[in-house]
């Protein structure tokens, strides 16, 4: 089994996924932190040192060497399905699960953050909620491309584990 958490940032991907992997007995993987350890940088260190194209290729290298992982929960980054060919990756080598949050409620959770998050930095609340809209509605193609759409923020572990069997 791979299970494959796509959203926004911010939107609980990683929490659920340890949450998820704990209540199911496999494997989590957040592929950013996967990221970071292949390359031995942050992710906001690959951003300025390469760019975000630089920084999307090093995410579909990372996508592809985690398709291979089995009995695995991935928390992928926000802008993961959304480039080369990704979301279709997914899909075929996995189940893929949207975290469908409310851009308000991402805005508080990113304010909140201790996470740098090179896209959003230096933003008010104001200028995130609307960049959060604006960014998903880009979005919104690919993330619906998923499998399965989760809009309730206090699902169940067991009813997620039955959607996906």
């Amino acid at each position: 089994m791979r299970v494959y958490l796509i959203g926004y940032m911010g939107c609980g991907k990683s929490r659920l996924g340890r949450l998820l992997s704990e209540h199911m007995g496999v494997q989590f993987v957040d592929m950013d932190d996967y990221i970071e350890e292949r390359n031995c940088k942050t992710v906001p260190q690959l951003f300025a040192d390469h760019g975000e194209e630089g920084f999307r290729e090093r995410e579909r290298k990372a996508l592809e060497e985690l398709a291979e992982f089995t009995d695995v929960i991935v928390a992928t980054g926000g802008g993961a399905p959304c480039f080369f060919d990704n979301i279709d990756l997914m899909n075929k080598t996995g189940k893929t699960i949207f975290l469908n949050i409310d851009p308000a409620i991402l805005a508080d959770r990113l304010m909140n953050s201790k996470t740098e998050r090179p896209l959003i930095k230096g933003k008010s609340r104001e200028e995130l909620v609307a960049f959060i809209d604006e960014t998903l509605k880009k979005r919104k193609q690919f993330y619906s491309q998923a499998q399965f759409e989760i809009t309730e923020l206090d699902l169940s572990l067991d009813r997620i584990q039955e959607m996906i069997s």
